[in-house]
């Protein structure tokens, strides 16, 4: 099993989310990475969708959790992932390859969208963080909260 997770929204260190600070008192940030894929934005949060070939690169967070077991009941409780039930809802969370900002690869947990997309923006840049309407919320003191 898996002890890193990337994470790609509001769980990353600067989006200043209550469930990102739980993260990070919970775990070790291991540094900056990239995944393949298309980030969608859902409005409060980001979906991350693997299309195949044509996926660009996905960017954000990779953390080492010291207590995986633990803290991946509580975080997939947060992206909505109901155990026994997992067919239905909206994310799932699967083992991927990610590539660390210094070329290093390493397997991390990460938690695919799995819902219908279309119509949703897509976030040419692969980075939830600098999309113009988090920037504006950040200058004013706002929060994001929902998952992701």
């Amino acid at each position: 099993m898996a002890q890193h997770l990337f994470v790609y929204g509001t769980l990353m260190s600067g989006a200043g989310h209550r469930m990102g600070a739980r993260l990070q008192r919970e775990a070790r940030l291991v540094g900056l990475a990239r995944i393949k894929g298309r980030l969608y934005d859902l409005g409060a949060y980001p979906a991350l969708v693997e299309t195949g070939p044509a996926d660009g690169d996905v960017h954000g967070e990779v953390f080492e959790l010291i207590d995986p077991s633990r803290s991946l009941r509580w975080l997939d409780a947060y992206e909505g992932i109901v155990p026994g039930r997992e067919a239905h809802s909206e994310y799932a969370r699967v083992e991927r390859t990610v590539r660390l900002e210094d070329g290093r690869e390493l397997t991390a947990w990460v938690y695919i969208y799995r819902a219908p997309v279309h119509g949703r923006p897509i976030i040419e840049s692969g980075r939830w963080l600098s999309r113009p309407r988090f920037q504006s919320i950040h200058r004013r003191g706002g929060v994001q909260s929902q998952p992701s």
